[in-house]
């Protein structure tokens, strides 16, 4: 089952900390190495019964040492085994030494490696703790185990991964199978990570929840665990204004699609009322095509105040198909102390004056979700953006705290982020979700939610996760259209 505690993400240098807390707590480290060691070979016993031969690949770490004593178990299993090991294996040192002596192998150079058919590659060059891009004599073994279209499980993280940034230092193998031990690392859910590791398995070697627990932080996978507490609970007394009044902006008549899209897909997650705001000349284009979503003229600065004259009006989304940025500047100028969603021309209208956005989204009392993709996060934070050393977890966390407002960076791998440094990583988006107006339906689910109370994080994190849950349900080949359709509410 899982528990909220399985879902942080352990940055590898935080990883070794909690390995050195381990060991003075009195666990012989070894005694972890060994049980790595043993998970690796049985998974690969397991899902890899067919091997000819297992080729162990090791490197002068600890992640080698997993590697020697997984070639052990394995040759005591009756497998055929080789290993091959970069660098000098005299230079091995602490327990990768003990774990090597304790195997009876005798490795080859890791460039005399040539696949054959029938092996497995079990990849221990390198963990998670990688900085620096790899070797090149372990290139030319990757580019060769690729070609060759050779089956590789890798211990911790696919070699040339970086943990931290999900991203490949040179290059990396592309493993079916990855085991890591106690926690997953960042890079295991951020792109293209996620597609390196392949299946994923977690193995428990025996470090105390507590230890862990001291080191968890602030960072996991975006799961209902960690928001379902929040959401609004509907009761028999519940109407249609206790479950909140959403306002979504419209552009001009022939632009109205995508503030639709967003508003079905705020009622179908479960806001009471849902009002498209629109140029008064865009009203006969929405009259002929909604039914359960209300409309009301509203042109300009003036209007909206006096919209805002009823507080029941408490939550917007402005952006989707509004083209008008110099509008959209004065109506964020005017929103400051509600709940607000601002995606695509939201975002875009302060792209020469970001700082103008993020004071006004400090400067009141409400709540703001910021939704940009790629592109849109680079026009308000170019510098973050530009700054390769930095993770995407640590560039929406940056984002998040510098604009006070809650980020969602969107992607395969949306990245959802707090003032207060909590971030969670999306992992249940299908690949048919990028597709043109799939962001104004998010739009629409996070503004649902924040109508019905729920805080600006959990809400943004809900939305998210129940996006792709609508993805998943729409099913390949859908629109933009059918994503909206299949939005459901939290249950």
């Amino acid at each position: 089952m899982k528990s909220l505690s399985h879902l942080f993400l352990i940055d590898p240098v935080v990883m070794a900390r909690i390995d050195a807390a381990a060991g003075q707590s009195g666990i012989p480290l070894y005694d972890l190495m060994e049980r790595a060691g043993q998970a690796v070979a049985a998974s690969a016993l397991r899902h890899y019964p067919q091997a000819l031969r297992f080729v162990v690949l090791c490197g002068g770490g600890n992640n080698g040492g997993d590697g020697y004593v997984a070639a052990r178990v394995l040759l005591q299993s009756g497998a055929a085994v080789a290993v091959h090991h970069l660098g000098d294996v005299a230079a091995l040192k602490g327990d990768a030494r003990k774990a090597f002596e304790q195997s009876g192998v005798r490795p080859l150079p890791l460039g005399d490696y040539a696949p054959l058919s029938g092996d497995v590659v079990i990849d221990a060059v390198f963990g998670a703790g990688l900085s620096r891009d790899i070797p090149p004599e372990l290139n030319r073994v990757i580019d060769a185990v690729t070609e060759a279209a050779v089956p590789v499980l890798s211990v911790d993280l696919p070699s040339g991964l970086c943990g931290r940034r999900g991203v490949p230092l040179g290059a990396s193998f592309r493993a079916q199978r990855t085991v890591t031990f106690m926690a997953r690392k960042p890079g295991h859910l951020l792109m293209p990570g996620r597609e390196l590791c392949g299946a994923l398995e977690v193995f428990d070697i025996g470090i105390p929840s507590r230890i862990l627990a001291v080191h968890e932080g602030s960072v996991a996978e975006n799961d209902p665990l960690v928001w379902r507490g929040a959401l609004p609970r509907s009761d028999m007394e519940t109407h249609k204004f206790r479950r909140g009044h959403l306002t979504v902006f419209s552009g001009p008549p022939h632009a109205t699609g995508a503030s639709r899209m967003t508003a079905i897909a705020a009622l179908k997650a479960g806001a009471g009322i849902v009002t498209i705001a629109a140029p008064k000349q865009a009203l006969d284009v929405l009259a002929v095509t909604l039914t359960a979503v209300m409309s009301a003229g509203l042109d300009d600065a003036e209007d909206l105040l006096h919209w805002l004259d009823d507080k029941r009006h408490g939550a917007f989304v402005l952006g989707p198909g509004f083209g008008d940025l110099d509008k959209a500047r004065q109506f964020v100028s005017l929103l400051g102390d509600k709940a607000v969603v601002l995606d695509a021309d939201a975002i875009t209208a302060f792209k020469d004056c970001a700082d103008n956005l993020f004071d006004r989204v400090t400067s009141g009392s409400g709540k703001f979700v910021l939704t940009p993709h790629e592109g849109e996060f680079a026009r308000l934070f170019p510098d973050l953006a530009a700054d390769t050393a930095l993770s995407k977890i640590e560039k929406a966390q940056v984002a998040s705290s510098r604009s006070g407002a809650v980020l969602v960076y969107k992607g395969a791998d949306t990245v959802i982020a707090a003032p207060d440094g909590r971030a969670l990583v999306n992992s249940n988006a299908p690949a048919s979700l990028a597709t043109a107006g799939s962001g104004d339906v998010l739009a629409g689910i996070i503004g649902a939610l924040l109508a019905q109370g729920t805080p600006a994080f959990e809400a943004a994190a809900a939305g998210v996760w129940l996006h792709g849950e609508a993805g998943n349900r729409a099913g390949v080949g859908m629109t933009a259209e059918d994503l909206a359709h299949a939005v459901r509410p939290f249950v």
